[in-house]
Formats: structure tokens, sequence, C-alpha cells
């Protein structure tokens, strides 16, 4: 059984962690974001937290970079300039995972994600963490996928190249040492 519990010098550790990279990456914030806000709610939520150190442990560099003032949540996205390294070469699910007949991996986006306790970006946040800087210029990041594409075998992944942000299809049992996902957390 996995402890969902952080320390109090894991918290503390963590909380400084993603100061220092909100601080350092103002122009993901557009200023409608204030720290001592979000560290208020992270504060009240230690699966969040939990959630968050896991993130950074994967190589995500967890960052938040929305407020949707409807729902009174946070988004932290995945930032790392390249897809997470400890989150490469997996399928997207466990379906296709299990469906493989050669060299099927240890796990999927979608398995690690649950465990993780967060979601796998949308096509539309995708394309928005874009607008926020360059990512994936070497790598690659499963998307969540709508069910029509996956109910047919496939998969989405996106990427940049040319200075184009591109969404594509894979087979959702591919896996590659470029591909990995990106992940979001709303707290």
């Amino acid at each position: 059984m996995v402890n969902h519990e952080l320390t109090q010098d894991q918290q503390r550790e963590l909380l400084a962690a993603l100061k220092a990279r909100f601080e350092k990456n103002r122009g993901r914030h557009k200023g409608v974001i204030e720290w001592e806000d979000v560290e208020k709610k992270l504060n009240a939520n230690s699966k969040a937290l939990w959630s968050l150190s896991e993130m950074e442990a994967t190589g995500g560099e967890p960052d938040v970079v929305r407020f949707d003032a409807v729902k009174e949540q946070y988004h932290f996205y995945d930032c790392a300039k390249e897809s997470p390294k400890e989150r490469r070469s997996v399928c997207f699910d466990q379906v296709a995972r299990e469906g493989r007949k050669k060299f099927p991996p240890e796990t999927s986006a979608l398995e690690m994600a649950e465990l993780m306790g967060i979601e796998l970006l949308t096509e539309e946040e995708y394309r928005y963490l874009q607008t926020l800087g360059e990512f994936d210029l070497k790598t690659s990041s499963w998307i969540a996928t709508p069910s029509e594409i996956r109910e047919r075998g496939g998969a989405l992944f996106g990427d940049r190249r040319y200075n184009t942000v591109f969404a594509y299809h894979n087979g959702a049992d591919s896996y590659y040492a470029s591909r990995g996902w990106r992940g979001v957390l709303k707290v």
C-alpha cells in the first residue's frame, strides 16, 4: 500500500520548490494568480500535495498555470521542457498494454496518471500549455483521447515541431523512448 501522506519536511520542501518555480515563471500566471492563495489551498489538501510530489518525482516540473474562477480551482500542469523523463516508453492505457503481443511495457500513461491522482492533459489544455512556452521539441506526449478514437484502437499525442503544435494519432499500444505523457492536477 502506497502512503499518500507527506511528512511535514516533505511538504515544506515541495512547497518551496513549487514557489520557486512559480516565481521564476511569472509569465505562466499572467498576474491573476497569487502564490499565497495557491499555498493556502494546497496546505488544506494533503492528497493534492502528494499528487504534486509524484508529478515532481517523475520529472514533470508542475506549475500552476490556470485558475478556474467558477470552480475555484487552480490547475497545475506538467511544465517540463520535454515529456517527463520518468513517464516515457509507455502505451496509452492498460487495454493497449495488455494487448501487445511482444514486449509490453510495465505500465501505461492512464495507469500512471490514476495512481498519481491526476489526469492526462486534454488537447485543449496541451495547446494552452504551448502558449506559455515551447514544450516537446524533441519528445511527444500522450494526451486525453476521445472514446470514439480509443474504441478504434487509436490514441492522441502532441508535440511541437517547425514552430507549430501538432496533435496526431497512433495505435494506443505503441510506445517510444521519446513519448511520455503530461498531466494536470486541479486543486
